[in-house]
């Protein structure tokens, strides 16, 4: 599983509007680094951010460990609405 497949069932599993969450990757500049963006309808982001931004340092986190396992790059994961 991808880092990218991996994103997706997270956030999936968390919104209530599934069909609305787009995940893509995106070319960073730095090799050592993999950018993620999280696109979601505007009603769940208070669920994917969580209080204090707790939820989503959680999937950041788990992203993170995922990676460190399989190819050591940094993940950074950008969350926004549509």
């Amino acid at each position: 599983m991808t880092l990218v497949e991996l994103t997706e069932k997270i956030i999936k599993n968390i919104v209530q509007d599934d069909e609305a969450v787009s995940v893509k990757e995106f070319p960073s500049d730095n090799e050592k680094e993999i950018i993620i963006e999280v696109l979601i309808s505007d009603s769940d982001i208070g669920r994917v951010i969580g209080k204090n931004g707790k939820t989503a340092n959680a999937i950041r986190t788990l992203v993170q460990a995922s990676s460190s396992l399989k190819d050591g790059k940094y993940v950074k994961i950008n969350i926004d609405k549509f």
